[in-house]
Protein backbone atom coordinates (compact mmCIF):
# COMPACT_ATOMS: atom_id res chain seq x y z
CA UNK A 1 0.00 0.00 0.00
CA UNK A 2 1.63 3.18 -1.20
CA UNK A 3 -0.93 5.89 -0.46
CA UNK A 4 -0.27 7.29 3.02
CA UNK A 5 -3.55 9.18 2.98
CA UNK A 6 -5.37 5.86 3.23
CA UNK A 7 -4.47 5.66 6.91
CA UNK A 8 -6.61 8.72 7.67
CA UNK A 9 -9.42 7.50 5.42
CA UNK A 10 -9.64 4.25 7.37
CA UNK A 11 -9.77 6.13 10.69
CA UNK A 12 -12.77 8.05 9.41
CA UNK A 13 -14.50 4.71 8.78
CA UNK A 14 -14.00 3.51 12.36
CA UNK A 15 -14.92 6.94 13.74
CA UNK A 16 -18.27 6.89 11.97
CA UNK A 17 -19.02 3.31 13.01
CA UNK A 18 -18.10 4.09 16.62
CA UNK A 19 -20.38 7.13 16.77
CA UNK A 20 -23.26 5.22 15.19
CA UNK A 21 -23.01 2.34 17.66
CA UNK A 22 -22.31 4.60 20.66
CA UNK A 23 -25.78 6.04 20.26
CA UNK A 24 -27.01 2.66 21.54
CA UNK A 25 -24.72 2.37 24.59
CA UNK A 26 -26.56 0.99 27.61
CA UNK A 27 -29.89 0.57 25.83
CA UNK A 28 -29.78 -3.22 26.02
CA UNK A 29 -30.26 -3.85 22.29
CA UNK A 30 -27.23 -5.69 20.94
CA UNK A 31 -28.67 -6.13 17.46
CA UNK A 32 -29.42 -2.42 17.06
CA UNK A 33 -25.93 -1.43 18.20
CA UNK A 34 -24.26 -3.92 15.88
CA UNK A 35 -26.47 -2.99 12.92
CA UNK A 36 -25.69 0.69 13.38
CA UNK A 37 -21.96 -0.01 13.30
CA UNK A 38 -22.18 -2.34 10.29
CA UNK A 39 -24.37 0.02 8.27
CA UNK A 40 -22.13 3.00 8.99
CA UNK A 41 -18.89 1.17 8.25
CA UNK A 42 -20.22 -0.27 5.01
CA UNK A 43 -21.44 3.08 3.69
CA UNK A 44 -18.22 4.84 4.73
CA UNK A 45 -16.07 2.34 2.84
CA UNK A 46 -17.89 3.18 -0.40
CA UNK A 47 -16.16 6.56 -0.55
CA UNK A 48 -12.57 5.31 -0.40
CA UNK A 49 -10.58 4.88 -3.61
CA UNK A 50 -9.64 1.23 -3.12
CA UNK A 51 -10.48 -2.07 -4.75
CA UNK A 52 -11.24 -3.74 -1.44
CA UNK A 53 -12.34 -7.26 -0.53
CA UNK A 54 -13.71 -8.22 2.88
CA UNK A 55 -11.80 -11.30 4.07
CA UNK A 56 -12.74 -11.10 7.77
CA UNK A 57 -16.22 -9.75 8.34
CA UNK A 58 -19.71 -10.39 9.58
CA UNK A 59 -19.86 -13.92 8.20
CA UNK A 60 -20.55 -15.66 4.92
CA UNK A 61 -22.80 -14.09 2.33
CA UNK A 62 -25.89 -16.10 3.30
CA UNK A 63 -25.43 -15.05 6.94
CA UNK A 64 -24.68 -11.34 6.56
CA UNK A 65 -26.28 -8.76 4.23
CA UNK A 66 -23.29 -6.42 4.58
CA UNK A 67 -19.55 -6.76 5.16
CA UNK A 68 -19.76 -10.45 4.34
CA UNK A 69 -16.67 -12.45 3.42
CA UNK A 70 -15.86 -11.82 -0.23
CA UNK A 71 -17.83 -8.59 -0.53
CA UNK A 72 -16.23 -5.89 -2.68
CA UNK A 73 -15.95 -2.44 -1.08
CA UNK A 74 -14.54 0.92 -2.09
CA UNK A 75 -14.85 2.75 -5.37
CA UNK A 76 -12.92 0.05 -7.21
CA UNK A 77 -10.52 2.66 -8.60
CA UNK A 78 -7.55 2.25 -6.28
CA UNK A 79 -5.26 -0.41 -4.89
CA UNK A 80 -6.37 -4.01 -4.43
CA UNK A 81 -6.49 -4.63 -0.68
CA UNK A 82 -7.91 -7.19 1.72
CA UNK A 83 -9.88 -5.86 4.67
CA UNK A 84 -10.60 -7.40 8.06
CA UNK A 85 -13.36 -5.69 10.04
CA UNK A 86 -15.13 -5.86 13.36
CA UNK A 87 -17.51 -2.90 13.23
CA UNK A 88 -18.38 -3.34 16.90
CA UNK A 89 -16.15 -5.56 18.97
CA UNK A 90 -17.89 -6.03 22.27
CA UNK A 91 -21.51 -5.87 21.15
CA UNK A 92 -22.77 -6.99 24.56
CA UNK A 93 -20.46 -4.53 26.29
CA UNK A 94 -21.87 -1.67 24.24
CA UNK A 95 -25.48 -2.70 24.81
CA UNK A 96 -24.92 -3.04 28.55
CA UNK A 97 -22.89 0.14 28.90
CA UNK A 98 -19.68 -1.64 29.87
CA UNK A 99 -16.06 -0.95 29.01
CA UNK A 100 -13.73 -1.81 26.13
CA UNK A 101 -16.02 -1.89 23.08
CA UNK A 102 -14.33 -0.60 19.92
CA UNK A 103 -14.83 -0.28 16.19
CA UNK A 104 -11.86 -1.77 14.38
CA UNK A 105 -10.48 -2.68 10.97
CA UNK A 106 -7.21 -3.87 9.45
CA UNK A 107 -6.03 -3.56 5.86
CA UNK A 108 -3.29 -5.40 3.96
CA UNK A 109 -2.24 -6.06 0.40
CA UNK A 110 -4.17 -8.89 -1.23
CA UNK A 111 -3.40 -12.33 0.19
CA UNK A 112 -1.71 -11.22 3.40
CA UNK A 113 -4.40 -12.14 5.95
CA UNK A 114 -5.20 -15.68 7.07
CA UNK A 115 -8.73 -16.41 5.88
CA UNK A 116 -9.84 -17.54 9.31
CA UNK A 117 -13.14 -19.40 9.55
CA UNK A 118 -15.79 -18.30 12.02
CA UNK A 119 -14.62 -20.56 14.82
CA UNK A 120 -12.49 -20.25 17.95
CA UNK A 121 -8.76 -19.72 18.29
CA UNK A 122 -6.46 -20.45 21.22
CA UNK A 123 -4.27 -17.33 21.49
CA UNK A 124 -1.31 -15.91 23.31
CA UNK A 125 -0.22 -12.33 22.67
CA UNK A 126 2.51 -10.11 24.10
CA UNK A 127 4.24 -6.81 23.46
CA UNK A 128 7.58 -6.13 21.75
CA UNK A 129 9.79 -6.82 24.77
CA UNK A 130 8.51 -10.39 25.04
CA UNK A 131 8.65 -11.12 21.31
CA UNK A 132 9.97 -14.64 20.73
CA UNK A 133 9.27 -15.78 24.28
CA UNK A 134 5.85 -17.34 23.67
CA UNK A 135 5.10 -20.89 22.55
CA UNK A 136 1.60 -22.37 22.43
CA UNK A 137 3.02 -25.89 22.68
CA UNK A 138 4.09 -25.07 26.25
CA UNK A 139 1.91 -24.76 29.34
CA UNK A 140 0.58 -21.38 30.49
CA UNK A 141 2.92 -21.55 33.50
CA UNK A 142 5.97 -22.12 31.31
CA UNK A 143 4.96 -19.30 28.99
CA UNK A 144 4.61 -16.95 31.95
CA UNK A 145 8.09 -17.91 33.13
CA UNK A 146 9.53 -17.19 29.69
CA UNK A 147 7.66 -13.86 29.42
CA UNK A 148 8.84 -12.81 32.88
CA UNK A 149 12.44 -13.60 31.93
CA UNK A 150 12.13 -11.58 28.72
CA UNK A 151 10.75 -8.62 30.67
CA UNK A 152 13.34 -9.02 33.45
CA UNK A 153 10.58 -9.39 36.02
CA UNK A 154 9.06 -11.98 38.30
CA UNK A 155 5.99 -14.00 37.26
CA UNK A 156 4.22 -12.44 40.25
CA UNK A 157 4.63 -9.04 38.56
CA UNK A 158 2.77 -10.08 35.41
CA UNK A 159 -0.88 -9.35 34.61
CA UNK A 160 -2.74 -11.73 32.29
CA UNK A 161 -5.91 -10.80 30.42
CA UNK A 162 -8.36 -13.69 30.04
CA UNK A 163 -11.93 -13.77 28.73
CA UNK A 164 -14.28 -14.63 31.57
CA UNK A 165 -15.66 -17.89 30.19
CA UNK A 166 -16.41 -21.31 31.68
CA UNK A 167 -13.96 -22.88 29.22
CA UNK A 168 -11.13 -20.97 30.87
CA UNK A 169 -11.51 -22.31 34.41
CA UNK A 170 -8.45 -24.57 34.13
CA UNK A 171 -6.41 -21.76 32.56
CA UNK A 172 -7.44 -19.33 35.28
CA UNK A 173 -6.54 -21.87 37.97
CA UNK A 174 -3.09 -22.49 36.51
CA UNK A 175 -2.32 -18.80 36.09
CA UNK A 176 -3.32 -18.16 39.69
CA UNK A 177 -1.10 -20.98 40.91
CA UNK A 178 1.82 -19.48 38.99
CA UNK A 179 1.43 -16.29 41.04
CA UNK A 180 0.55 -13.96 38.17
CA UNK A 181 -2.31 -11.47 38.42
CA UNK A 182 -5.43 -11.90 36.27
CA UNK A 183 -7.67 -9.33 34.64
CA UNK A 184 -10.92 -10.98 33.54
CA UNK A 185 -12.81 -9.33 30.68
CA UNK A 186 -16.33 -10.03 29.47
CA UNK A 187 -15.66 -9.43 25.78
CA UNK A 188 -13.20 -7.65 23.53
CA UNK A 189 -10.07 -9.75 23.27
CA UNK A 190 -8.79 -7.54 20.42
CA UNK A 191 -8.53 -4.76 22.98
CA UNK A 192 -6.92 -7.20 25.38
CA UNK A 193 -4.28 -8.21 22.86
CA UNK A 194 -3.45 -4.61 22.00
CA UNK A 195 -3.31 -3.67 25.69
CA UNK A 196 -0.59 -6.29 26.18
CA UNK A 197 1.61 -4.32 23.77
CA UNK A 198 1.10 -0.94 25.46
CA UNK A 199 3.11 -0.47 28.64
CA UNK A 200 0.85 1.99 30.45
CA UNK A 201 -2.14 -0.42 30.43
CA UNK A 202 -0.57 -2.65 33.08
CA UNK A 203 -1.32 -5.71 30.93
CA UNK A 204 1.50 -8.06 29.93
CA UNK A 205 -0.10 -10.95 28.05
CA UNK A 206 -3.39 -12.16 26.61
CA UNK A 207 -4.16 -15.86 26.99
CA UNK A 208 -7.11 -18.08 26.14
CA UNK A 209 -9.66 -19.00 23.52
CA UNK A 210 -11.59 -16.36 21.60
CA UNK A 211 -12.83 -15.75 18.08
CA UNK A 212 -10.52 -16.73 15.22
CA UNK A 213 -11.42 -13.70 13.05
CA UNK A 214 -10.61 -11.44 16.00
CA UNK A 215 -7.28 -13.26 16.25
CA UNK A 216 -6.32 -12.16 12.75
CA UNK A 217 -7.21 -8.54 13.49
CA UNK A 218 -5.25 -8.70 16.78
CA UNK A 219 -2.22 -10.03 14.91
CA UNK A 220 -2.44 -7.12 12.46
CA UNK A 221 -2.43 -4.62 15.32
CA UNK A 222 0.45 -6.31 17.12
CA UNK A 223 2.56 -6.39 13.95
CA UNK A 224 2.23 -2.63 13.78
CA UNK A 225 3.88 -2.22 17.19
CA UNK A 226 6.38 -5.08 17.03
CA UNK A 227 4.46 -7.39 19.35
CA UNK A 228 4.09 -11.14 19.07
CA UNK A 229 1.25 -13.61 18.89
CA UNK A 230 0.51 -17.26 18.21
CA UNK A 231 -2.84 -18.86 17.47
CA UNK A 232 -4.28 -22.32 16.96
CA UNK A 233 -7.78 -22.92 15.58
CA UNK A 234 -10.17 -24.61 18.00
CA UNK A 235 -13.19 -26.14 16.30
CA UNK A 236 -16.53 -26.71 18.00
CA UNK A 237 -17.91 -29.26 15.55
CA UNK A 238 -17.33 -31.05 12.23
CA UNK A 239 -19.32 -28.44 10.33
CA UNK A 240 -16.77 -25.79 11.26
CA UNK A 241 -13.97 -28.05 10.06
CA UNK A 242 -15.69 -28.52 6.72
CA UNK A 243 -16.07 -24.78 6.33
CA UNK A 244 -12.41 -24.35 7.21
CA UNK A 245 -11.44 -26.82 4.48
CA UNK A 246 -13.36 -24.75 1.94
CA UNK A 247 -11.35 -21.70 3.05
CA UNK A 248 -8.06 -23.52 2.45
CA UNK A 249 -7.30 -24.70 5.99
CA UNK A 250 -5.77 -28.20 5.83
CA UNK A 251 -3.81 -28.64 9.07
CA UNK A 252 -6.32 -28.32 11.92
CA UNK A 253 -3.59 -28.50 14.59
CA UNK A 254 -1.28 -25.91 13.07
CA UNK A 255 0.06 -23.18 15.33
CA UNK A 256 0.10 -19.93 13.37
CA UNK A 257 2.80 -17.35 13.97
CA UNK A 258 1.97 -13.66 13.92
CA UNK A 259 3.36 -13.36 10.38
CA UNK A 260 1.16 -16.24 9.20
CA UNK A 261 -1.91 -14.52 10.62
CA UNK A 262 -1.12 -11.10 9.14
CA UNK A 263 1.83 -10.32 6.88
CA UNK A 264 3.20 -7.62 4.61
CA UNK A 265 2.34 -3.95 4.95
CA UNK A 266 -0.55 -3.76 7.42
CA UNK A 267 -2.65 -0.79 8.52
CA UNK A 268 -4.74 -1.02 11.69
CA UNK A 269 -7.37 1.49 12.78
CA UNK A 270 -9.61 1.53 15.83
CA UNK A 271 -11.97 3.98 17.55
CA UNK A 272 -13.25 3.59 21.09
CA UNK A 273 -16.99 3.14 21.49
CA UNK A 274 -17.04 2.80 25.27
CA UNK A 275 -14.05 3.73 27.40
CA UNK A 276 -11.45 1.04 28.05
CA UNK A 277 -7.80 0.55 28.95
CA UNK A 278 -6.70 1.24 25.40
CA UNK A 279 -8.98 3.99 24.07
CA UNK A 280 -11.51 6.43 25.54
CA UNK A 281 -15.06 6.01 24.29
CA UNK A 282 -17.31 8.34 22.31
CA UNK A 283 -18.42 11.43 24.24
CA UNK A 284 -21.56 13.16 23.00
CA UNK A 285 -22.27 16.85 23.45
CA UNK A 286 -25.11 19.00 22.04
CA UNK A 287 -24.80 18.87 18.28
CA UNK A 288 -21.78 16.60 18.08
CA UNK A 289 -19.38 14.06 19.53
CA UNK A 290 -15.73 13.55 20.42
CA UNK A 291 -13.91 10.38 19.35
CA UNK A 292 -10.56 8.86 20.27
CA UNK A 293 -8.81 6.66 17.73
CA UNK A 294 -5.53 5.02 16.88
CA UNK A 295 -4.12 4.25 13.44
CA UNK A 296 -0.94 2.22 13.07
CA UNK A 297 1.16 0.94 10.19
CA UNK A 298 3.56 -1.99 10.29
CA UNK A 299 5.80 -0.60 7.54
CA UNK A 300 6.81 2.47 9.56
CA UNK A 301 5.86 1.33 13.10
CA UNK A 302 4.00 4.63 13.38
CA UNK A 303 1.09 4.89 15.82
CA UNK A 304 -1.04 8.00 15.66
CA UNK A 305 -3.58 8.73 18.38
CA UNK A 306 -6.30 10.99 17.07
CA UNK A 307 -8.84 12.94 19.09
CA UNK A 308 -11.52 14.35 16.80
CA UNK A 309 -14.48 16.66 17.30
CA UNK A 310 -17.47 16.00 15.02
CA UNK A 311 -20.25 18.55 14.49
CA UNK A 312 -23.31 16.80 13.14
CA UNK A 313 -24.62 19.90 11.35
CA UNK A 314 -21.56 19.71 9.09
CA UNK A 315 -21.09 15.94 8.86
CA UNK A 316 -23.57 13.23 7.94
CA UNK A 317 -22.94 10.33 10.34
CA UNK A 318 -25.76 7.87 9.89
Amino acid sequence: MDDKTLTIEFVRVTEHAAIASAKHVGRGDEKAADKAAVDSMRSSLDWIDIDGTIVIGEGERDQAPMLYIGEKVGTGKGQAVDIAVDPLEGTTICAQGGQNSISVMAIADHGHFLHAPDTYMDKIAVGPKAKGAIDLTLSPSKNLQRIAEALNRYVEDLTVVILNRERHQNLISEVRKSGARIKLIQDGDISGAIAAAKEDTGVDVLMGIGGAPEGVISAAALRCVGGDMQGRLTFRNEEEKERAKKMGIEDFDKIYSIDELASGDVIFAATGVTTGEYLPGVVFFPGGAKTSSVVMRSKTRTARYIEAIHYFDYKDIS
